[in-house]
């Protein structure tokens, strides 16, 4: 009788063989079955595809006017129309879109950088919770929009000046979304760090000997990662909305300058006679301010380990 050999099918060695899954995997896993971030990712990803490479295939100049084509309904030369000066409607929302997809997510950057920053220095350093959660209720109780309109109001015309009508008003919109929208952030990520700081591992990391700065980079960043990036997502849309808004309002990019708010606004005077001028640029802030929405939602529970069911 020959002796078997141990069969490499057994759980001990699958076990041992087996590399540590990644941790990403499992937050991948658990998107997926979002059907709704899914498709909101999807879209999302489409939208900013066809604003920054779509001039590559539709190469009709956002600014050309062209008279003898104006106010023309959609056909083949001009699929989205043209509007009161003959202008390719299909042009100017890819350019709108370029500016607002790059507004939206350069204001929540700049958003994100400085809540973030707030409430990790405001949860951890106990001296200046006080002061910071004071300066954030007092940006929280301050009339955003008069705000808005304010700062734009002083600043817009040296910063026009200084860098040109359209990357002065650019930084401008971006800085003033941008310290107006980071409030939410910051007590997000205080509650999270106040959390942490008494868990064990931070607690053996301090008694250590570790430093702060090492303390907040290694031990604590890391773990409010979820909050941060769901507060990314919902950002952006926050951003694209203000924007759109304030152009709207006539107190963003020049006149010449399209952005899907612009667009909007200068759509109402012919909504009666050209409805669709407003329905494109209206369709492409509420889709793509949804399929955000819906990405923070699935990444909301996607980075929440209860319900990965660990």
């Amino acid at each position: 009788m020959t002796d078997t050999p141990a069969s490499t099918d057994s759980p001990n060695v699958d076990h041992a063989a087996r590399p540590p899954r990644n941790q990403w995997w499992d937050v991948w896993d658990q998107f997926k079955t979002h059907k709704g971030a899914l498709i909101g990712a999807a879209f999302f990803v489409f939208v900013v595809l066809a604003v920054f490479l779509g001039p590559y295939l539709w190469t009709i100049d956002a600014t050309y006017i062209d008279i003898r084509a104006r106010n023309q309904g959609p056909s083949l030369a001009h699929p989205f129309g043209t509007d009161q000066l003959g202008r390719d409607t299909m042009a100017r929302m890819i350019k709108g879109g370029q500016t607002s997809v790059s507004v939206g997510l350069t204001a929540m950057g700049l958003s994100l950088l400085l809540g973030t920053a707030i409430g990790v220095l405001a949860g951890y350093f106990k001296k200046l919770d006080g002061p910071l959660m004071r300066l954030t209720d007092l940006f929280l109780a301050l009339p955003l929009l008069p705000l808005l309109l304010v700062i734009i109001m002083l600043f817009r015309d040296p910063l026009r000046a200084t860098f040109g009508p359209e990357s002065g008003i650019f930084i401008l919109i971006v800085f003033v979304i941008g310290i107006t929208s980071w409030m939410q952030t910051a007590r997000i990520v205080r509650g999270d760090v106040l959390a942490l700081k008494e868990r064990e591992f931070v607690l053996a990391a301090r008694s250590i000997g570790t430093p702060s700065r090492r303390m907040i980079t290694r031990h604590i960043l890391p773990n409010v990662l979820s909050p941060i990036m769901v507060s990314a997502t919902l950002g952006i849309a926050n951003a694209i909305i203000t924007e759109s808004a304030l152009s709207f309002l006539g107190l963003g990019f020049p006149s010449d300058f399209p952005t899907w708010g612009r667009l909007l606004f200068d759509a109402t005077d012919y909504l009666q006679q050209y409805p669709e001028r407003v329905i494109w640029p209206g369709l492409a802030i509420s889709l793509t301010v949804l399929s955000v929405n819906y990405i923070g939602d699935g990444l909301r529970d996607a980075l929440d380990p209860r319900i990965r069911g660990r």
